[in-house]
């Protein structure tokens, strides 16, 4: 009996390693479907440039099972959001073009950077071609997603100290929140020129160049002003020119949530520059035209012989800006 016993188990262990052997494609898609019926999700803590802001195009979320292109938006809004470098969900069988939908996202700048303008400068992701953020999508419905961002550690330390010292030089609590914005607004038009030769191209379009080295193009100044919007607590996203044609230019501007409504501020066309004189000859603007104006208002300002097309935005991306 002893025998037997001894010979029963090392059968039933043989027998049950070659099922799993036989079986292990079975096996892998049971498990696979598991998980994407029931996806565990760590969520981590965001960093410390999360907003708690929710806004019409895209919302902060905790459920990480997308059953629409709307909960991916979200989705990626939340990661880009939190600072997360590295993140992994699942798509549900339920929702049958959901690898499809993230394909598109994903392949798609234009869309990634409409979702970028949502959250903090310091948490936008880098248009780097040599540090893509990049999707990876698998048949069992895993998909991972790693970000590189636009800023480095040591540029958001030198950042925060310079807006440090240029609120402390320039700000006081008697003023109003208005007031605190109107002087940063003309400090960094003040201290900034239009980069119009590309002295600072990898920092141009980053806060960096205006608060660092006094040179920006519209993002530069764009970023800049967003740092002290965030310091001030005022609810605030980046608003990008709509695409027309090949022969709109690229333009990007701050919408500020202020006196419960929403208003522009460009900073860029509040420094214009007279493109007819050398930069050594050029005098310095500083024009308050773009400060705090309604959507109407901007229409207005743009009016005239020329009609201009850089401040044509998507009222699909921003409802909040609609007339």
């Amino acid at each position: 009996m002893k025998i037997i016993k001894n010979c029963i188990v090392p059968f039933f262990c043989l027998v049950a390693i070659g099922f799993v052997f036989l079986n292990v494609n079975t096996i892998a898609n049971y498990i696979a479907t598991t998980l994407e019926k029931n996806p565990e999700i760590h969520l981590p803590e965001g960093n410390a440039y999360h907003k708690e802001d929710d806004f019409l195009y895209v919302q902060n979320t905790r459920d990480f099972v997308p059953l629409s292109y709307n909960d991916l938006l979200n989705i990626y809004y939340t990661i880009l959001n939190n600072g997360y470098e590295n993140f992994t969900f699942y798509c549900p069988s339920e929702y049958k073009d959901c690898t499809k939908d993230v394909t598109e996202i994903s392949n798609n700048p234009e869309t990634l950077s409409y979702i970028s303008n949502f959250v903090h400068p310091f948490n936008s992701f880098s248009d780097d071609p040599n540090l893509p953020t990049t999707t990876e999508i698998y048949e069992s419905g895993e998909i991972n997603i790693k970000v590189h961002y636009l800023y480095t550690e040591e540029e958001k330390k030198q950042l925060n100290e310079k807006v440090d010292e240029i609120i402390e030089k320039n700000i006081t609590d008697k003023m109003t929140l208005r007031e605190k914005i109107k002087t940063i607004h003309d400090y960094i038009i003040n201290h900034t020129k239009y980069d119009t030769n590309e002295k600072y191209p990898s920092d141009n379009s980053k806060a960096t160049g205006p608060l660092l080295y006094g040179y920006a193009t519209c993002s530069g100044y764009t970023d800049a002003m967003a740092l002290f919007l965030e310091r001030f607590g005022v609810k605030n996203f980046k608003v990008a020119t709509k695409f027309i044609s090949d022969d709109t230019q690229g333009h990007i501007w701050n919408a500020v949530f202020l006196d419960g409504k929403w208003l522009h501020l460009d900073l860029t066309w509040d420094d214009p520059v007279d493109t007819s004189k050398s930069e050594s000859e050029r005098t310095d603007y500083l024009e308050n035209t773009y400060f705090l104006a309604t959507s109407e208002e901007l229409e207005e300002k743009d009016k005239g012989e020329v009609v201009i097309k850089d401040h044509l935005f998507s009222q699909r991306i921003y409802p909040e800006l609609k007339k």
